[in-house]
């Protein structure tokens, strides 16, 4: 399924600072912590909590979020579908990118050990 170019812009243009606290409320409704949390972004993108602090303060895009990331190169191992799209079909960098940190944290807050969360290779 490909994604549109108009769902690229729209998530390109969403600022980062807007999504974090639904992804706050949703790990710790379920029981998770923020620390868990960070470090399932630290893993996908190198941010540590200092600099996400930072970035959430500058109120950058996701396309800044992600262009100044260093993804993990085990993040290609992140399957499956997410808010309708089989990430491994998406095309678009950006998108994909995106969906990545949306599926982990999906996976987080749906209670899974955190080392299967942090995929190493087989």
């Amino acid at each position: 399924m490909a994604t549109t170019p108009e769902h690229d812009a729209r998530i390109a243009n969403m600022t980062f600072a807007s999504v974090y606290p639904h992804y706050v409320t949703k790990v710790e409704k379920k029981g998770r912590t923020i620390e868990e949390l960070h470090q399932v972004i630290e893993w996908l993108t190198g941010f540590n909590e200092t600099k996400l602090q930072e970035l959430i303060a500058e109120k950058v895009t996701f396309k800044t979020f992600f262009e100044r990331a260093k993804i993990n190169p085990n993040a290609h191992l992140i399957t499956g579908v997410i808010c309708g799209y089989r990430i491994e079909d998406i095309e678009t960098v950006l998108t994909k990118q995106a969906r990545y940190l949306d599926k982990l944290i999906d996976e987080l807050a749906r209670g899974r050990k955190m080392e299967k969360i942090l995929r190493e290779p087989k």
